[in-house]
């Protein structure tokens, strides 16, 4: 089993370079009411390998080879203020080119080039993010039932991810789809719409059935996170094609959608408050 090389303090300290106040402490309750920023969306806890918070108002959040989107279109991934605070915003429009990337309608970030940002059999970490689906059209009846992927812990070389978690109809998922795992973690986001939801992935990184996925939300008018699910002994790390890491991507990915099976025609997601955390020294 091959362990990570930055399990050291040095790491840490490099991490938190990479940001204006990385390691500052959690704000509860975000997206509940304006002009208050989205915050940091952890509770106390391990110490930060990695944070992408927006707060200078730039696209890479200040974090060199952090990619931003491999969209063309202008609007694909842009900066939105909130206060002193930003985030970033996702757009996908179907039947538009400019929003295909890699032959799909999606926008994306991603830390495939960011060192603090990858992972290895052996890493134990925390993955918590801040999501917000603006002006997101509820699913009715009759509506196309196809999903929205809005956060993935991905194998590199071009392999499924590991896990994501996605917009099903009106609920939140989490999935590992190759293990065949899916749990409801949000049951109706309706009540949340244009609010911060906060979201929360716990993994041990295993070749072998050792591995955990854990779970947890925190929705507008909580103040802490609530574990959700739990998946023990299971093989977390499984790229079917050979690969020795893998990364973070978050922003919108609409797989298998189109205007001719009458899916909505343009999402927005945003996000703030990407966090790594090693869970090892905690």
């Amino acid at each position: 089993m091959r362990k990570s090389t930055r399990r050291t303090a040095l790491a840490v300290v490099a991490a938190a370079s990479l940001t204006l106040a990385g390691l500052t402490t959690a704000q509860a309750g975000q997206g509940d009411a304006a002009p208050t920023p989205p915050g940091a969306c952890g509770d106390d806890g391990p110490p930060a390998l990695l944070t992408v918070d927006y707060r200078n108002g730039r696209l890479d959040s200040g974090v060199p080879d952090l990619t931003t989107t491999h969209a063309t279109a202008d609007d694909a991934s842009y900066v939105v203020p909130f206060g002193t605070d930003h985030a970033v915003a996702h757009k996908v429009t179907l039947g538009d080119p400019a929003y295909v990337s890699d032959g799909a309608p999606r926008s994306e970030s991603a830390t495939n080039d960011v060192h603090e940002g990858k992972f290895v059999v052996g890493d134990e970490q925390r993955y918590e993010f801040g999501v917000l689906l603006k002006d997101w059209k509820p699913f009715e009846p009759g509506d196309s039932e196809n999903g929205d992927i809005i956060f993935q812990g991905k194998h590199a070389g071009g392999n499924q991810p590991s896990f994501y978690l996605m917009t099903k109809r009106n609920s939140i998922a989490f999935r590992s789809p190759v293990l065949g795992l899916q749990v409801g973690v949000v049951d109706d986001f309706r009540p949340h719409i244009d609010k911060w939801m906060h979201f929360r992935v716990d993994v041990s990184w295993t070749d072998d059935s050792t591995g955990y996925y854990k779970v947890s939300s925190k929705l507008p008018g909580e103040t802490r996170y609530t574990l959700r699910k739990t998946y023990e002994n299971v093989k977390t790390f499984h790229p079917v094609n050979p690969a020795d890491f893998g990364y973070l991507k978050w922003g919108l990915y609409r797989p298998g959608q189109s205007l001719e099976k009458g899916d909505v025609p343009t999402r927005i997601v945003q996000h703030d408050d990407i966090r790594v955390l090693d869970l090892s020294q905690g």
